[in-house]
C-alpha cells in the first residue's frame, strides 16, 4: 500500500467533489491508502496566501507521504520549504482553475498569479482539467513573466508546460440516452455559485429578453450563495415572480434531489464569464438536459457549436428556435470514471509511485 496525501485548502463545492470522488476512486483499486487535509472555502486572500503556513505546522504533514496531490489553491513553494518533511515526496499540483483567467483584475491578484507560477514550478507533475485551463494559465504566466524588468530566468513557461497533462474532473454520474423533454412552459435551470464570474447580470439581460417576446418560459436558480449576492440576482428574482416565471428557487443541499432536479428540465442555462470545465453544466447534461452556454471558455470542448452563443440575443434566439429542433446527442464519456481513472494512475505512475 502507497501512502497518498490530498490538500485542498480551499474545499469549496466543486473542489471537494473533486477531491472526494478522486480519493474514493483511488482507495477502490486496494492499492493506496488515502489522507484528507480539508480547508474550509472562506476568506479567499487570506487562505489563498496563508495556507502554507498552517499546512506545515500540520502534524499530519510530519507522515511518512508517497505522494501528494494538491490544488493549485496550496502555496506549494512555501510549504515545501517550511516543511522538511515534503522536500522529497513527490507532488502532483492540479489546477481546478487558475489565477490569469478570471475576468477583470480583482486587487492582490498579481500575488496569487506570481505565487501560482511558484507552485507549478515547485510541483513533478501539473495537471489541469481543461485544455481551456491549461492554455491561459500558460498564456498568463508568459503575459506576466515578460512584464517583470529583469531577472527572469529563460524557459520558466516551457518547464511548466512540459509536465504538465489535463485530467478532466470525472462526472462519476451516468449520462441519460436522450434528452428531456422540450416543451412550454421551456423549463430552464440555471445552477451556479450566486457571484459576479457567473455573470448574473447575462441572465438578468437573457430574462428580460425572454420576457419582452412573451416566450412561455419557467427558469430555476440554484446553486450555492453566500450572505451578499449581486444586485443582479435580486432583480432577476423580482423579475420572474413579477411576470410568474420563477421556478425553483435557491440552493438544493440534497444530491439525489438535485439531480431529481435537473431531469425536470429541457435547458441547462450558463452565463458564466469564465468557466474552466464547467461542472454544472455536464451534470445537468448527464441528466438530459441541453446546454445553452457562452461561446467560448472550456464549453467549447464539449458543448456543440449551435448551443453557444456570442451575446443575450443570440442565446435568446437558441432558447426560442434552436432548442426545439435540436437532436445530435452530446457525448461526455470521456469525462467518465473509465477514462479519467487510467488517467490519474498513469500521472501517479510517472513520478515514480507504484504499488508494492
Amino acid at each position: 500500500m502507497k501512502n497518498l496525501l490530498l490538500l485542498s485548502p480551499f474545499d469549496g463545492l466543486s473542489h471537494r467533489f473533486w477531491r472526494e470522488h478522486l480519493g474514493t476512486w483511488l482507495e477502490g483499486q486496494g492499492d493506496y491508502r488515502i489522507r484528507h487535509i480539508a480547508l474550509p472555502a472562506r476568506h479567499f486572500a487570506w487562505r489563498h496566501r496563508g495556507n502554507s503556513l498552517g499546512y506545515a505546522r500540520h502534524p499530519d504533514i510530519a507522515e511518512s507521504w508517497d505522494l501528494v496531490i494538491a490544488t493549485s489553491m496550496t502555496d506549494l513553494s512555501a510549504l515545501r520549504g517550511m516543511s522538511r518533511w515534503m522536500r522529497d515526496v513527490p507532488v502532483i499540483l492540479y489546477f481546478h482553475e487558475n489565477q490569469f483567467a478570471y475576468p477583470g483584475q480583482a486587487l492582490g491578484s498579481l500575488e496569487r498569479q506570481v505565487t501560482s507560477i511558484y507552485s507549478a514550478l515547485s510541483a513533478d507533475e501539473v495537471v489541469f482539467n481543461s485544455e481551456f485551463n491549461r492554455r491561459t494559465f500558460l498564456e498568463g504566466a508568459a503575459r506576466l513573466l515578460s512584464s517583470m524588468p529583469d531577472e527572469v530566468p529563460p524557459g520558466v513557461v516551457n518547464e511548466i508546460s512540459d509536465k504538465s497533462s489535463v485530467i478532466t474532473v470525472a462526472l462519476g454520474l451516468e449520462q441519460q440516452a436522450v434528452f428531456n423533454a422540450v416543451e412550454r412552459p421551456l423549463r430552464i435551470i440555471w445552477n451556479h455559485r450566486w457571484e459576479h464570474d457567473k455573470g448574473p447580470e447575462r441572465s438578468l439581460g437573457i430574462v428580460e429578453k425572454l420576457i419582452e417576446r412573451e416566450q412561455d418560459f419557467v427558469l430555476s436558480l440554484v446553486g450555492g450563495q453566500f450572505r451578499e449576492q449581486p444586485q443582479a440576482m435580486t432583480e432577476t428574482i423580482k423579475l420572474l415572480r413579477a411576470h410568474q416565471r420563477l421556478g425553483h428557487l435557491g440552493f438544493v443541499e440534497s444530491r439525489d434531489e438535485y439531480l431529481s432536479l435537473l431531469r425536470q428540465h429541457a435547458v441547462v442555462l450558463s452565463t458564466a464569464l469564465h468557466e474552466f470545465q464547467g461542472l454544472s453544466v455536464m451534470e445537468g447534461i448527464c441528466c438530459g438536459c441541453l446546454p445553452v452556454t457562452p461561446n467560448g471558455l472550456s464549453y467549447v470542448e464539449y458543448v456543440p457549436e449551435a448551443l453557444r452563443y456570442r451575446d443575450e440575443e443570440e442565446a435568446v434566439e437558441i432558447l426560442t428556435n434552436t432548442i426545439a429542433a435540436y437532436s445530435t446527442p452530446i457525448d461526455l464519456k470521456d469525462y467518465q470514471w473509465q477514462q479519467v481513472g487510467p488517467a490519474w494512475l498513469s500521472r501517479i505512475r510517472s513520478t515514480g509511485i507504484r504499488p508494492r
